[in-house]
């Protein structure tokens, strides 16, 4: 995402910057509107995912203990930020997602089994 970012950024003189959020956790969806209808999310996973993208940092994508502990099993690399305060959480321990120690497609990747992954016997 960085990449295409800079690229886009290059390609039309801008300085375009991205501030990401990242929660896991269960939604809910849905359509909404009569007449303009459009989809949407809802939940506690989407509120906190927002939080942490407001009171991120430009440049970096920051994510609550519960993506750090997932993600870090399957190579991505982490610098801890420390506990910050969310409104209606309290204080959350949360990380910057830095990048990646491992290459290639970990999803199509046969070593690497994701979390409720159907995998073939």
């Amino acid at each position: 995402m960085k990449v295409t970012l800079m690229n886009i950024n290059y390609q039309s003189f801008n300085n375009f910057m991205l501030r990401i959020g990242l929660n896991k956790g269960g939604v809910l969806a849905g359509v909404i509107g009569a007449r303009k209808p459009h989809y949407d999310i809802w939940g506690n996973t989407v509120n906190v995912a927002s939080r942490m993208e407001s009171t991120g940092v430009m440049g970096n994508i920051q994510v609550v203990e519960d993506c750090y502990n997932i993600l870090k099993e399957y190579g991505f690399r982490f610098v801890r930020r420390g506990p910050i305060f969310v409104k209606g959480k309290g204080e959350l321990l949360t990380y910057f997602l830095k990048g990646r120690d491992k290459q290639g497609s970990f999803i199509n990747s046969s070593s690497v089994t994701l979390p409720h992954q159907v995998v073939d016997s």
